[in-house]
C-alpha cells in the first residue's frame, strides 16, 4: 500500500465547532429566496474595476419587453450566467450587462390589443399619449422579466439595468444616426419594400416568413397592339396586372424575337405596353413571358431600373386598388379586386386557363397579414461597405463563432444584402432625427435646436417614422457602456468576451452589431477605416446555441400549447393550472380539448417544484452544439435528485466529523483512497475548465454529475466509512480532511452551475477548516487542479482499479450465488500479493458485505463457484443444503424456461413483428436473450451441485 502524505494545500485551519446548519431534507425554494437577495444586497454582481485583475464581459441580448421570459432565455441566460461566475470565481473583472430592448412592433402590437379589448385605438388617444401607455407596459412587464431573471439566479449587475430607450442609448441613437447620414451611409428615397398591411409598417426581409401554400396560377392574354398575335402571360397576383409597364421575353426565344420593340394592349386597362428583351426571364418556365409590375414585385423592380420603366403603384398603403387603376377597380381591396379582374378578363375571352399551383406565399411573422411590395418613401442604409468590412472581421479571426460551420451561414447572408430600410411607420421607438421645412427641405441633427439652427427657422416638423429596432440594438453593446462618452467602463469591456445567442438572430443582430461597433470604433471623419486585424470588435467570441424544441421535437408555441414557463420548474404548477395556462385565449374549443388531454397525458401530476438548480443543471447539461435541443422535463427531475445527493453527500460528510472535529486541520498521511479522490478531483477540475474553453458546458456538467455520484458519493464515501472507524488517529485525520477538501472544492467546482445549493452548503462546510475566507463562494477563489496533485499518481490509480475490480468480482460472485442483501459470506482469495489484498480486505468486507476475507496459496474449490481478478482466485464460502439448493435452481431454470418459450413463440411469429410496435419488439428480442443468458448460468450452477 502507498501511503504518501498529499502535498499541503494552502487551508488555514481555524480551532471551530461544527454548527449543524443544514435542514433535515432538501428545500430548493427556502434556499434560493435566501440567497438571491443577499447576494444582490452585498453587490457581489458588480465589477471590481480592479485594473490589475483582467476583464471578462457578457452582454445580455436584451429580451423584449413583451411578456415573460421563455425556456430559450432560461436555456442562455443559464450559459451566460455559468460563464460570468466561473469567470468572476477565477479572478476576473466580470460584467453581465444587462437590459430591455423595446421592441418596436412587437410592444405597440401587445399595447394596442389591450386598447382594441377597450373598444379604443391608438388614434383615438392620439401619439403622445399612445406612447405613455406603452411606458406604462415596459415598467410592468420589464420588471416581470427582470424579477424571473433573478428568481433564476441571474448575476446581473442590476446597478447598470440599461433599457433601449433610456436617455443615454436615446442619444447614442441619435449620435450614430447623424454621423451615418453625413457620410452618406443613410439615405431617403422612394423604394419598393415589404409592407403589412395590417401593421401599416415597412417591415425588413427577415421579419417575412414565405411558406408554400396551394394557389392558383392564370394564364392571361395579352394582344399585340396592331396585329392578330397575342402574347399568353402566367401570374399568381392577377390583381397587379393594372401596374403592368411590360412584358420580357428572353432575347434568345426564337418564338418571340419578332416581337421585341412592339407594344401590346394590357387587357382592361387599354394602356400601351412594350415587349422588351431580358436574360432575367427563363424561355423554358411557362410561357417564357414575363408581365412586369415593378411598383408590386421586387424582381420587377430590378428589372425595371435596367429598362427605364415607368413604376406604377396601383395600390393604397391599406392595400386597396388606387386612383391609378380603372376607375371600376379603385378602392376595392386587393382581393376583391382580384375576383372582379378575374371575372372581367373571362367575359373578354382572356382568361386562357387556370391551374393548381403551390407557391410561397410571404406573410408578416408577426401578423400573418400577406405582405406587399409597395414604393413608399423610407430611410436606408447602404451595406455594402459594412457587409465587405463584416466578411473581413470574422475571416481574420478577429471575431470567432462557435460552432464555426455558423460562420457559413454569417457569411452567405452578408454577401447577399442589400440596403438595409431602417424607417418604420410606428408610434413607438426612436424616432427619426430629421425635421422638414415648409419647402419639404429635410435637416437631419441630433435635436431639433440643432435642427433649427441648419434650417435657419423654428417652422420644422419632425419626422413621424421611427427607426427599426435592431438599428438601436446594434449599439447594444457599446451604447450599453456609456458610449459616446469615453468612460471607463467603455474602455474596459469593450470587446466583450462573448456573445450568447440564438442562430435566428444571427442577422437580425449579431451581423449589425458587427457593423455598427466596425463604423463607429474604426472609421474616419475623412472615410478611412482601421486595419482589420487592429480593429476594435464588440465581441471575440459568438457562442451559438441551439433552439430549445419540446420532448418530442416540436417547436415551442402558443397554438400547440407546448409552451414551458421556466418558473413553472423552478416553483411548481399543478395539472390544472398547468392546463389553464397553455389553454389561455385560444378562440377554437377543439384545439383547447386536444392541448388539454395531452397536457393530462405528459404532466399527470403537473410540475414539482424542482427548483432553479436543477432547472440549470439541466440547461447547462442539454448544451450540446446540435441545432435543435430537446427538451424533457424528466431529466429535471434527474438533475433534482442530483442536487439532493449532493445535499445528502454534505450532510453524511457532517455527520461523521461532528464527534471528531479535534483532527480537523491535522497534517496526516493520505492513504491510497484518500490519494485517489484527490487525484480525480484534479482530473474533475481540468476537465470543467476545458469545458468553460470550449463552450461544452455539456461536458462539463457531465463530468460533475459522473464525479459526485459515482466517484465520491457511491466509491469514496463507501470507502472513508472504513477509514473514519480506524483505530489510528492518523488515518481517521487524513480522510476526514480529505472528505472535507474535496467537498469544499467540488461546490466551488459546481457553484456556476448550480450557485444556490452551494452556496448553502458551503456556508457550513468552508468554516470548518478556514475556507471561508470570503463571505459568499461566488466571490471565493475557483479551484485549480494543481492544488491536488498527488505523487505515484500511477500505482495509486492502478491499486484503486484492482479494489473496484475485486469489488465488481465478488458482488457478481453473491448475485450469481443467490444470495441476499442481509446474508455475509466469508471471501477466500487465492493470491501471491497478499499485502495488497489485505490492504483490501477492510474495503472489500463494506463494499461487498462480506464477513471475512481469507488470503490463501490455494482454493479448497467445492461446489461454489470460482471468479478470477488479475492473478487472484476468488470464493465465497457458503453453507447451504445442497438438495434443497438443487431444487431451488431447477425451479428457477423451469420458470425462467417457461417465460422464455413463451415470448419466443410470440417472436417467431411473423404477423406479430410486422405490426407490432418496433421499440417493443426489440424489448421482447433483449429479454430473450437476458432469459437464455440466466438460465444458463443456473444450469452451470446445477451442474457444480452434481
Amino acid at each position: 500500500m502507498i501511503i504518501n502524505p498529499a502535498p499541503n494545500v494552502g487551508i488555514i485551519f481555524y480551532d471551530r465547532k461544527i454548527r449543524m446548519e443544514l435542514a433535515k431534507a432538501y428545500s430548493p425554494s427556502e434556499i434560493e429566496n435566501k440567497w438571491y437577495q443577499i447576494w444582490e444586497q452585498q453587490g457581489y454582481f458588480k465589477p471590481s474595476m480592479d485594473k490589475n485583475a483582467p476583464s471578462y464581459c457578457i452582454q445580455l441580448p436584451p429580451p423584449n419587453v413583451t411578456g415573460t421570459l421563455h425556456m430559450g432565455h432560461a436555456f442562455q441566460q443559464t450559459i451566460m450566467d455559468a460563464l460570468i461566475r466561473y469567470h468572476r470565481m477565477k479572478g476576473y473583472n466580470t460584467l453581465w450587462q444587462a437590459g430591455t430592448d423595446h421592441a418596436g412592433i412587437a410592444t405597440q402590437i401587445v399595447v394596442e390589443r389591450q386598447l382594441d379589448a377597450q373598444g379604443i385605438s391608438r388614434h383615438d388617444l392620439g401619439r403622445e399619449e399612445f406612447v405613455k401607455k406603452i411606458w406604462e407596459w415596459k415598467e410592468y412587464s420589464g420588471n416581470t422579466i427582470t424579477g424571473q431573471m433573478r428568481r433564476l439566479g441571474a448575476s446581473c449587475d442590476w446597478s447598470r439595468e440599461r433599457f433601449t430607450m433610456d436617455a443615454g442609448l436615446s442619444t447614442a441613437v441619435s449620435e450614430i444616426f447623424v454621423g451615418l447620414y453625413e457620410h452618406g451611409y443613410i439615405y431617403r428615397g422612394k423604394r419598393l419594400v415589404n409592407w403589412d398591411i395590417k401593421l401599416q409598417t415597412a417591415v425588413s426581409d427577415l421579419e417575412v416568413i414565405s411558406e408554400e401554400e396551394n394557389g392558383h396560377l392564370w394564364h392571361i392574354r395579352y394582344p399585340v397592339k396592331d396585329s392578330s398575335e397575342s402574347i399568353i402571360i402566367a401570374t399568381t397576383r392577377p390583381e397587379t396586372m393594372l401596374g403592368d409597364v411590360a412584358v420580357a421575353v428572353n432575347p434568345d426565344d426564337e418564338r418571340y424575337k419578332h416581337l421585341v420593340g412592339k407594344s401590346l394592349i394590357l387587357p382592361l386597362v387599354g394602356r400601351e405596353i412594350p415587349i422588351v428583351a431580358d436574360d432575367y426571364v427563363e424561355a423554358e418556365f411557362g410561357t417564357g413571358c414575363v408581365k412586369i409590375t415593378p411598383a408590386h414585385d421586387f424582381n420587377d423592380y430590378e428589372l425595371g431600373k435596367r429598362h427605364n420603366l415607368e413604376m406604377i403603384n396601383i395600390m393604397t398603403l391599406d392595400g386597396n386598388i388606387n386612383e391609378n387603376a380603372p376607375a371600376k377597380y379603385q378602392g376595392m381591396e386587393r382581393f376583391a379586386a382580384r375576383k372582379a379582374i378575374l371575372a372581367d378578363l373571362e367575359a373578354a375571352e382572356l382568361l386562357v386557363e387556370v391551374k393548381p399551383h403551390k407557391l410561397m406565399v410571404p406573410r408578416g411573422d408577426r401578423t400573418g397579414v400577406v405582405i406587399e411590395p409597395l414604393l413608399t418613401d423610407q430611410w436606408f442604409m447602404d451595406m455594402d461597405k459594412f457587409a465587405s468590412r463584416g466578411l473581413e472581421l470574422v475571416e481574420s479571426g478577429q471575431i470567432k463563432f462557435v460552432p464555426e460551420n455558423w460562420k457559413k451561414t454569417y457569411d452567405q447572408w452578408l454577401k447577399n444584402i442589400q440596403d438595409w430600410c431602417i424607417s418604420r411607420q410606428l408610434w413607438w421607438g426612436h424616432r427619426i432625427p430629421a425635421y422638414y421645412d415648409a419647402d419639404g427641405k429635410v435637416y437631419v441633427a441630433r435635436n431639433r435646436a440643432d435642427a433649427e439652427k441648419l434650417a435657419g427657422t423654428s417652422e420644422l416638423t419632425q419626422d413621424n417614422d421611427v427607426l427599426d429596432t435592431w438599428f438601436s440594438s446594434g449599439l447594444w453593446c457599446f451604447s450599453t457602456l456609456g458610449w459616446p462618452e469615453n468612460s471607463e467602463e467603455l474602455k474596459t469591456f469593450l470587446p466583450s468576451n462573448v456573445l450568447v445567442t440564438g442562430f435566428d438572430i444571427i442577422f437580425f443582430w449579431v451581423a449589425r452589431m458587427i457593423m455598427m461597433t466596425d463604423v463607429t470604433f474604426n472609421s474616419d471623419a475623412n472615410g478611412d477605416w482601421t486595419a482589420v486585424e487592429d480593429s476594435i470588435v464588440p465581441f471575440k467570441d459568438i457562442y451559438i446555441t441551439g433552439l430549445i424544441m419540446d420532448a418530442q421535437g416540436n417547436k415551442m408555441s402558443k397554438s400547440k400549447g407546448n409552451i414551458i414557463d421556466p418558473l413553472d420548474i423552478i416553483d411548481g404548477i399543478s395539472l390544472d393550472e398547468l392546463t389553464k395556462k397553455r389553454t389561455a385565449n385560444l378562440m377554437n374549443p377543439k384545439q383547447a380539448e386536444t392541448i388539454a388531454k395531452q397536457t393530462k397525458k405528459d404532466y399527470p401530476d403537473g410540475f414539482l417544484p424542482f427548483g432553479a438548480d436543477a432547472l440549470r443543471f439541466s440547461m447547462a447539461a442539454g448544451a450540446t452544439q446540435a441545432r435543435y435541443i430537446n427538451f424533457d422535463v424528466k431529466r429535471i427531475e434527474g438533475n433534482r435528485n442530483f442536487c439532493n445527493k449532493l445535499f445528502n453527500a454534505t450532510k453524511f460528510v457532517l455527520m461523521n466529523v461532528e464527534n471528531q472535529q479535534d483532527l480537523i486541520g491535522v497534517e496526516a498521511s493520505k492513504s491510497t483512497i484518500d490519494n485517489w479522490i484527490l487525484h480525480e478531483l484534479a482530473k474533475l477540475i481540468q476537465d470543467v475548465e476545458t469545458g468553460f474553453a470550449t463552450y461544452r458546458f455539456d461536458l462539463a456538467t457531465s463530468r460533475i454529475y459522473e464525479f459526485v455520484w459515482n466517484e465520491f458519493c457511491d466509491w469514496y464515501l463507501e470507502l472513508a466509512k472504513v477509514n473514519l472507524q480506524s483505530t489510528d488517529s492518523n488515518v481517521r485525520a487524513a480522510t476526514i480532511n480529505t472528505l472535507l477538501t474535496v467537498l469544499e472544492a467540488v461546490l466551488r467546482i459546481a457553484h456556476p452551475f448550480m450557485p444556490f445549493i452551494t452556496e448553502e452548503l458551503w456556508q457550513v462546510v468552508a468554516p470548518l477548516f478556514g475556507k471561508n475566507t470570503t463571505p459568499s463562494i461566488m466571490i471565493a477563489k475557483y479551484p485549480s487542479a494543481n492544488e491536488f496533485v498527488i505523487d505515484n499518481a500511477v500505482q495509486v490509480l492502478a491499486e484503486i482499479e484492482q479494489l473496484k475490480q475485486l469489488t465488481g468480482v465478488v458482488r457478481n460472485l453473491r448475485a450469481e450465488m443467490g444470495l441476499q442483501p442481509a446474508v455475509k459470506a466469508p471471501l477466500f482469495i487465492e493470491t501471491a500479493d497478499k499485502d495488497l489484498y489485505a490492504a483490501f480486505a477492510e474495503y472489500v468486507k463494506v463494499l461487498a458485505k462480506i464477513s471475512e476475507v481469507h488470503l490463501v496459496d490455494t482454493l479448497e474449490e467445492d461446489s461454489a463457484p470460482v471468479a478470477v481478478v488479475n492473478t487472484a482466485r476468488l470464493m465465497l464460502k457458503v453453507e447451504i443444503d445442497v438438495e434443497a439448493e438443487k431444487v431451488r435452481l431447477t425451479r428457477e431454470i423451469e420458470k425462467h424456461s417457461k417465460e422464455a418459450e413463451k415470448m419466443q413463440v410470440k417472436l417467431d411469429n411473423p404477423n406479430y413483428v410486422a405490426r407490432a410496435p418496433k421499440d417493443l419488439v426489440e424489448r421482447d428480442t433483449a429479454r430473450v436473450t437476458e432469459l437464455n443468458s440466466m438460465i444458463s448460468q443456473l444450469k452451470a450452477q446445477l451442474a457444480k451441485l452434481g
